[in-house]
């Protein structure tokens, strides 16, 4: 089991950006920390989901 955003997931074996993609986040305006690491966007591709992983997605927000 993976924990995404404090929740578990079953995204094992999958491919970062792919799954963010499947999921609906707009990756231009996300950042990506997996086991406390920032993952340049550039590399999210790179990466493929492991069991016990831990992956916080942070999106931007503007206001005022």
């Amino acid at each position: 089991m993976v924990t995404i955003n404090g929740e578990p997931h079953d995204a094992a074996g999958q491919n970062l950006q792919s799954y963010l993609q499947d999921a609906g986040f707009d990756l231009s305006r996300i950042v990506v920390e997996k086991n406390l690491e920032i993952i340049p966007r550039d590399q999210l591709s790179n990466h493929v989901i492991q069991d016990e992983d831990a992956i916080e997605v942070l999106r931007f927000v503007g206001g005022g």
